[in-house]
């Protein structure tokens, strides 16, 4: 990215949606719209979530994920063996029903609303995971483009569930085969396409580390069983090695954040990302883009031992909140990173 400036511009990618194109988005899942009608809608909401990025300055853009359910459970229209299945509909295979709904409900997450993409075959790829969705990209933005598509830690522990899942794989670590293969394939066709940015999402891994003493949550549909924070981190690092092992020519990084399925503060994650960052700083990836325009994140002196390892996204605009953050306070937290990264190694 040469002619990228200092402290470039981007967004984590979700965008919000027009409520026609949700309209037309749950026609199509429910399939009274086709792909083609969706899509011809969709196209000019992603035209219209780029120019408003262009017009903002943002120096690498996304399609704003418009034509995604989520930003992880549109992989079912992509894979063969997954099946889209609510929250309410999995609590009749947990091992512990009670507690599953105790959590929800602690978490502000009404069960029949949250839907997880739950593998139930042998997983297969029907098409690209997002090389779509770049190619229309390409066709309307001279403008850098970041794909963010799902981690292979999050998409094999979002995915694998117990008393489902095990049919076919015995375990998530059996399903993690796949999914790399699977995420290697899509790497190595963004990258000859042309993509400048990939970034993996991996925000279960701050509910790994600060989220409840629970056996399922919101996003793991997921732990069968709780188990300790440092060797899910240390699966993580392994997976995501293992997905960019021997490619290169292509800036990638991980996103790590608090969650965003409520906006009422006291209920998502609190800690500073200081357990997390001696795995983070083993991943074969470039950059680390963070949630940390909430003081939920923590103080950023736990970056104070890993000064420029890696390049830093620093998330300086708080999407769960409708107050637009002044520019002295995103000035005062980038001059708070730069004491531990030089001003080249800083994306906003």
């Amino acid at each position: 990215m040469a002619d990228t400036p200092l402290f470039p511009v981007t967004t984590v990618g979700s965008w919000p949606r027009s409520t026609s194109l949700i309209r037309a988005l749950r026609a199509k899942q429910n399939g009274e719209m086709s792909d083609s009608e969706f899509n011809r809608l969709a196209d000019q909401e992603v035209i219209s979530c780029i120019r408003s990025q262009e017009e903002a300055g943002v120096d690498i853009v996304t399609d704003g994920e418009q034509r995604r359910d989520n930003f992880y459970s549109y992989v079912v229209d992509k894979l063969a063996g997954m099946q889209l299945m609510k929250v309410s509909d999995l609590l009749d295979y947990a091992n512990d029903r009670a507690r599953m709904e105790e959590v929800l409900r602690a978490l502000d997450v009404p069960a029949f609303a949250i839907k997880s993409p739950i593998v139930v075959g042998k997983l297969g790829k029907k098409e690209g995971l997002s090389l779509a969705e770049l190619a229309f990209m390409k066709e309307q933005t001279d403008r850098q483009i970041k794909i963010p598509i799902p981690g292979p830690y999050m998409l094999t522990r979002s995915s694998w569930f117990e008393g489902l899942s095990d049919k076919v794989y015995e375990s998530a670590e059996e399903l993690s085969k796949d999914v790399v293969a699977i995420l290697r394939e899509e790497v190595l066709a963004l990258r000859d396409m042309g993509c400048d940015f990939i970034q993996f999402d991996e925000p279960i891994l701050s509910q790994t580390v600060f989220g409840e003493e629970s056996t399922e949550t919101f996003m793991c549909a997921a732990l069968p069983q709780r188990r300790d924070p440092t060797e899910e981190l240390e699966f993580a690092v392994r997976l995501m090695n293992e997905t960019m092992e021997g490619i290169s020519g292509i800036r990638t990084g991980v996103h790590v954040c608090r969650g965003n399925w409520s906006r009422k503060e006291d209920v998502l994650l609190v800690g500073n990302y200081g357990p997390m960052l001696p795995h983070l700083m083993q991943m074969n990836i470039d950059q680390l883009v963070l949630e940390c325009a909430t003081p939920r994140a923590g103080e950023m002196e736990v970056f104070k031992e890993y000064t420029n390892e890696k390049e830093i996204g620093l998330g300086v605009v708080n999407p769960r909140t409708d107050e637009i953050e002044p520019v002295e306070d995103i000035v005062a937290r980038v001059r708070d990173i730069l004491q531990y990264f030089s001003p080249d190694k800083v994306y906003l």
